[in-house]
């Protein structure tokens, strides 16, 4: 699969501008309509549309220029590798830009295409972290199952506009210019209807409120967003919009997350930071809720780390996982008994460390 930006022929750093103008120049060149039964411009015309469809889009080309194609797969919606697999589809989603030079492909009537729908979807942090699947309830309007999405009552079928003759679109003269506007008979459908469906009035679509599922890859976080393709709004006599599935992941006292990293503090107290031991520490197993025991060395610090390789959150595109810091934090005991005070200043007149003397009961120093 070739790069993307080599596709169009631009730099990696392109604008959105250069973007466009470089795909118009490959669509004019490999427009099947210029390349009639040339399967190899078709295959080229269709390469460049779905390099365009995912560079021009700024969350795809970001994941694209960080992870590759892997990136796009892994990151939901469908992108990074299938694209279009046929021509109308490009014209259904590129309708506009088509339009301005191609005459909405010799004339023909351009397909509409639905909304894009967005839902909000809550996950704990162990389903950010292993990835899972959950069901989202989406209201939308999808093709009406009595008519298959014509819009015309059983045993009937719709008549093809006479006005513009089914291209949905007319043209008028006016002056030394030819202005192409809606056709005002249809509404751009490029049909009439006679016998209406009972069930969608003639809409062709009607609304429901559906269960999707949604695949959730492991290493998702916060705020990122997945995208299913064509699971949108219906648009009338068109296609499908497409629904964007925003995440939004619960936090976990026992670690923060930085990227594919983890932290976690570890309490330790100042007598095994000293001598060594071994502490038991929360890891990422076990659907976060493992734990393990690790050995630390004697004279450990303060804020003092481990690096457990390997053992962060999956990632997303490239495979393996990220670190886990272990940080500890070494607890000073805010009360002692009086023997253990008298051991620690024994330690200290060893260490040979001046300490604050200790007082009586009213404020003398003992002697």
């Amino acid at each position: 699969m070739r790069d993307l930006y080599e596709v169009l022929g631009v730099e990696r750093g392109a604008s959105a501008a250069d973007l466009k103008k470089a795909y118009r120049r490959l669509a004019q060149q490999y427009h099947p309509d210029k390349n009639p039964e040339d399967t190899s411009a078709e295959d080229k015309f269709k390469e460049a549309a779905n390099a365009y469809q995912i560079l021009s889009d700024d969350e795809q080309r970001a994941a694209y220029d960080r992870f590759g194609f892997d990136g796009l797969r892994r990151g939901g919606g469908g992108a990074g590798g299938d694209g279009f697999s046929n021509v109308d589809d490009i014209f259904s989603a590129f309708g506009d830009l088509f339009g301005d030079f191609f005459g909405g492909r010799g004339g023909g009537r351009r397909q509409a295409r639905g909304a894009d729908l967005r839902v909000d979807l809550q996950l704990t942090f162990a389903e950010a972290v292993w990835g899972t699947t959950k069901d989202v309830k989406v209201a939308r309007d999808i093709p009406c199952a009595t008519c298959a999405g014509s819009g015309a009552a059983k045993g009937s079928k719709p008549d093809v506009c006479r006005t513009c003759n089914g291209k949905g679109q007319v043209v008028h003269a006016q002056g030394f210019f030819m202005v192409q506007t809606v056709c005002p008979h249809c509404r751009g459908a490029g049909k009439t209807i006679k016998e209406v469906c009972e069930d969608c009035r003639g809409r062709g679509v009607r609304p429901e409120t559906s269960e999707l599922s949604v695949t959730v890859p492991a290493g998702v976080d916060d705020g990122q967003t997945l995208r299913l393709a064509g699971k949108g709004e219906q648009a009338p006599n068109g296609t499908a919009g497409h629904l964007y599935v925003v995440l939004h992941v619960q936090g976990d006292e026992r670690f923060k997350r930085d990227g594919e990293d983890i932290l976690s503090e570890v309490p330790v107290s100042f007598v095994k930071a000293a001598l060594g031991g071994e502490v038991e520490i929360h890891t990422l197993e076990d659907n976060v809720t493992g734990t393990e025991t690790i050995e630390i060395k004697a004279g450990i610090q303060p804020g003092d780390v481990i690096v457990r390789r390997g053992q962060g959150i999956p990632r997303i595109s490239q495979g393996g996982r990220g670190d886990h810091v272990v940080q500890f934090k070494v607890e000073i005991p805010k009360k002692l008994t009086a023997r253990q005070e008298e051991l620690m200043r024994e330690l200290a007149t060893e260490l040979e460390e001046p300490v604050k003397e200790k007082r009586g009961l009213f404020g003398r120093k003992k002697t």
